[in-house]
């Protein structure tokens, strides 16, 4: 045991001083090794990181919700048949009233009906490509919409059409510049003067679809008087909350029943509607996540290689260099075995170096998009933990040729070389 440690212990000793005394020639040849750890350990980093602020948005949007509309997210077992999903009739209050009267699993029902490309103005400033969003109840229960100054719509405010309104804080940027309460002012689209009630939170695009920062959210019932609701140009999407403990599938099947029913869909004719859930983008999400992992160990392997043979390559050297000391250690009684435990030692010392550079790269970069991108990247000791065990693999694989080429030479003959 003792003499196993003195052996490691010379071997790394041994590769520092290699890296000390020739710093070009094992930088360039470490630069394969950190090259593909990089790779590898970077495009983890931040597929898990992609993952988890998916999971994080999926529980603050809540997996228990559908949207149902005339589009599919995903194709429905073949071709995406977009010429049929856009003759579909759209959703309207008459199925909202439905589920809630015949699904009770259903917690909340809510209608959204969007309006894209709309131009607000507020004095002598005006803003375009802004989304306005018509809704009826409870659908800030369902999105969980935060207010930054002011309230959300009352009931009283969606039920009566009023033409109230609520912006979202770019569009309040935009048109309040100077930061001035923007509450009981006014706005104007569709030629129509709305007061403003409140600004939401900035909180970025959704999942869902909904970019509440550069939108607009007034009530439902205002929207008949400035555009056709049944125009195939528009497309409201009805959300369906579920109640605590209720599984989504179940609530799935149940609102399906009850809107094949309303909208007369004959048995054995296919949906005129698509019920969609998170889950479904998450699901396919994941399987580009496992191809990306493939290609980036695709890349990260290539790498690996160039980096073995410039690792083997400077251990040949290294052999060479020693040829006469090895001699020497054979001819005082240093077994074959040592020999050859201490050369491969040393390559994978040199290995996981130059993997540790990469994983301190990665490490660096994660802090520049934490701090600096807006996005929060997940570190996984797993992934070092396997960084590290792929650079002492390689180690093995492009150490042991040279190591065994040295553990095998004749004592009389390395001694007399020159």
């Amino acid at each position: 045991m003792a003499n196993t440690r003195q052996i490691i212990t010379t071997s790394v000793t041994q590769a520092l001083q290699e890296l000390r005394v020739n710093k070009l020639r094992t930088f360039l040849s470490l630069l394969g090794i950190t090259i593909g750890i990089f790779c590898i350990i970077a495009v983890l980093t931040v597929l898990d990181s992609m993952k988890n602020n998916i999971r994080t948005e999926m529980a603050s949007l809540g997996s228990d919700v559908l949207y149902v509309n005339r589009w599919p997210w995903m194709d429905e077992g073949g071709e995406y048949k977009w010429w049929e999903y856009w003759r579909r009739p759209s959703m309207t209050s008459v199925e909202v009233k439905a589920v809630e009267d015949q699904v009770p699993d259903a917690s909340f029902a809510t209608l959204c009906f969007p309006l894209n490309n709309l131009t607000i103005k507020h004095a002598d400033l005006d803003i375009s490509g802004i989304t306005g969003y018509g809704v009826m109840n409870d659908f800030d229960k369902i999105q969980n919409i935060e207010i930054a100054n002011g309230r959300y719509l009352s009931a009283s405010d969606i039920d009566g059409g009023s033409n109230d309104v609520v912006l979202g804080a770019e569009v309040y940027n935009s048109l309040f510049p100077t930061g001035i309460n923007a509450l009981g002012t006014g706005v104007t689209f569709f030629g129509k003067k709305f007061n403003v009630i409140g600004v939401m939170k900035k909180v970025g695009k959704n999942m869902a679809g909904f970019d509440f920062d550069n939108a607009v959210i007034f009530p439902y019932y205002s929207v008949g008087s400035y555009v056709d609701t049944r125009s195939f140009n528009y497309d409201p999407l009805m959300i369906i909350k579920a109640r605590n403990g209720v599984n989504i599938d179940e609530l799935k099947y149940e609102v399906e029943g009850v809107l094949r029913r309303v909208r007369k869909v004959r048995p054995g004719q296919a949906n005129d509607f698509a019920i969609n859930q998170l889950s479904q983008v998450s699901e396919r999400i994941d399987a580009v996540f496992v191809t990306i992992d493939v290609i980036a160990i695709v890349i990260g392997g290539f790498s690996l290689i160039v980096g073995a043979f410039g690792i083997a390559n400077i251990m040949f050297v290294t052999v060479k260099e020693r040829t006469k000391i090895i001699g020497l250690k054979k001819a005082i009684g240093a077994r074959s075995k040592s020999i050859l435990m201490e050369f491969l030692i040393e390559a994978i010392t040199l290995c996981i170096m130059g993997g540790l550079i990469g994983i301190v790269v990665v490490l660096l970069l994660s802090l520049a998009l934490t701090y600096g991108a807006d996005f929060t990247v997940t570190l996984s000791l797993k992934n070092f933990l396997l960084g590290i065990g792929i650079s002492a693999a390689v180690g093995v694989l492009a150490g042991f040729i040279p190591a065994r080429a040295a553990s095998r030479l004749d004592p009389v003959v390395a001694i007399r070389s020159n």
